[in-house]
């Protein structure tokens, strides 16, 4: 290395102030991440235990579950803008403390109505937690090099958080009652909230004019009603149910409203300039459409795997952990890829490598295929996983550091939407390809055909009841139909997938990194006495 690019990165490393603390910032903001992202799963396995002790009704069960991701997504921007206000790392701390409360409360419940206060906070908590972490990674990391890897370390502990969940939330429920999901957290937010007061650093935004907070509010609400709405939709309610349609209706007008009034604003709360750089909005975009194309597709490989090949649940969560390992593996190299190949290039072809494992996973049927679902999986992981990185990190890069708590919630919401639009678009198609070869079953009453058409697990219920050969045409039929269904679903993921790549030629064809300003001392000046040296190029994107 050349004495004048030895300089360079030793004048961007002084740059960015933080010296070797910043990289015990990064592994402290890496295990908040992790306690939210392992909360966000580890609920899933307890369900029947939780049904069996509190005895909720079908509506209680559904908030039980469903609460802690609804709030957390409508308060996301909420608690991103205001830690950019007040203080992220203050909106951290308090995130923690919350945290901890809500999960000793979750913990300790006895009736199905605390518990869904317990994971309403909870959801608070984990709001207040996300885009600070985000938000001070930006801030701690102001040279895009080392921000790369940072992120690539904190989107691999987001896999392993989702991955661990329910293996953890399975053996303490082998060991231990429901509650001891919960009380995991505790430990952690005992050591995290006096580590984080003692090594994480304050920042804030530029702070000009009053915090907004009837947008702020508005925004809430709005996105509390559009998250709702897509959930039932998701859940497959019906499309003109009232419980459907007015929480989204009034939730899109809300939003549109809060869009309106920050354009008017002259301090608004959310900059939306921000969407007018076409490396945000494209990035924004690719988040969303990313997650639209694979959670839904997900939850229907989960029931491909428990109800067609009839793998145990264990069995099925260890089908998905080569998925995990691809996606960290992604993350960990997601830096040197995005430095060789550039946003552009990263993840457009993240989507395409995402496009041809889904196409390749159309080859599974009624039989086994480890090797071929090893592939399907491993490709798919690390293809997400590459095209997440590369758009986050764009993002996060073209919002000015002031404004890095919103854009943070931004992408966190971006996040959230595409896996709830995922769920209920995914699940519509999967639907209509599933439930008309259902209609006319050889034998099979018409009432029976029209109750199995809700589910495959609903088909095997009926077709138990029915016996016979009827139920055994039934069952068959249903399986036909159902492996029908997943390849359209996967096909239309595919198209989805594609239409990312072609989206991502937008981002910028290199990483281009900042120039900073560095003092440095005069040799005419006094001792102690700093001259602002001319901006050090710290590098260009090739």
């Amino acid at each position: 290395m050349s004495g004048t690019t030895t300089a360079a990165v030793g004048l961007r490393r002084r740059a960015a102030g933080a010296g070797a603390n910043r990289w015990v910032v990064l592994v402290v903001l890496c295990t908040s991440l992790l306690l939210v992202a392992v909360d966000a799963t580890v609920l899933h396995v307890a369900v029947p235990a939780v049904t069996e002790d509190l005895k909720p009704s079908a509506i209680e069960l559904l908030w039980i579950v469903d609460t802690y991701p609804l709030v957390c997504a409508s308060l996301l921007i909420l608690f991103g803008t205001l830690g950019d206000r007040v203080g992220r790392r203050r909106i951290l701390l308090l995130g923690y403390a919350l945290f901890g409360v809500a999960s000793a409360m979750a913990a300790v419940a006895d009736t199905a109505q605390v518990l869904i206060v317990a994971r309403a906070l909870l959801g608070v908590g984990g709001a207040m937690i996300m885009p600070a972490t985000l938000s001070i990674l930006r801030q701690v990391f102001p040279d895009r090099r080392e921000r790369a890897l940072a992120i690539g370390v904190w989107s691999a502990v987001a896999a392993v958080g989702a991955a661990v969940g329910p293996l953890l939330g399975g053996f303490l429920l082998e060991h231990f009652w429901w509650g001891s999901v919960f009380l995991v957290n505790i430990p952690l937010m005992l050591v995290s909230l006096p580590v984080g007061r003692l090594l994480l650093p304050e920042s804030t935004g530029a702070g000009d004019g009053p915090w907004d907070v009837a947008g702020a509010l508005m925004a809430a609400a709005g996105l509390f009603g559009v998250v709702l709405g897509v959930k039932r939709l998701g859940g497959g309610e019906p499309v003109d149910s009232a419980f459907t349609v007015v929480p989204l209706v009034v939730g899109v007008a809300l939003v549109v409203l809060f869009v309106r009034r920050q354009r008017r604003r002259k301090h608004p709360l959310v900059d939306l300039r921000m969407f007018a750089r076409p490396a945000f909005s494209t990035s924004v975009g690719c988040i969303v459409l990313a997650m639209l194309a694979l959670v839904g597709l997900e939850l229907i490989a989960a029931q491909y795997l428990q109800l067609v090949l009839d793998l145990s649940p264990l069995e099925t969560g260890l089908r998905l952990v080569p998925l995990t390992f691809a996606a960290m593996a992604a993350g960990l190299f997601g830096a040197r890829m995005l430095r060789r190949f550039g946003p552009r290039r990263m993840v457009s072809c993240g989507f395409c490598l995402t496009a041809f494992a889904v196409v390749l996973l159309t080859a599974m049927g009624q039989q086994d295929n480890p090797g071929l679902l090893l592939a399907g999986f491993v490709l798919l992981g690390f293809g997400l996983e590459t095209t997440l990185f590369g758009a986050y990190e764009s993002m996060l890069s073209e919002a000015p550091p002031e404004q890095a708590g919103g854009a943070a919630a931004i992408g966190e919401t971006s996040y959230q939407l595409g896996a709830g639009i995922g769920i209920a678009l995914l699940g519509s198609v999967m639907n209509a390809a599933y439930t008309p070869g259902l209609t006319s079953v050889p034998g099979v009453p018409a009432s029976a055909s029209a109750a199995a058409g809700h589910s495959l697990g609903e088909a095997y219920d009926v077709a138990g009841r029915l016996g016979g050969p009827a139920g055994d045409a039934l069952r068959k039929a249903a399986r036909d139909c159902f492996v029908h269904g997943l390849h359209v679903t996967l096909l239309v993921s595919a198209g989805l997938l594609l239409l990312g790549a072609v989206m991502a030629l937008r981002l910028p064809r290199a990483m281009q990194y900042e120039t900073v300003a560095v003092e440095v001392p005069s040799p005419r000046a006094g001792v102690g006495s700093p001259t602002h040296a001319p901006p050090v190029d710290v590098a260009r994107g090739g």
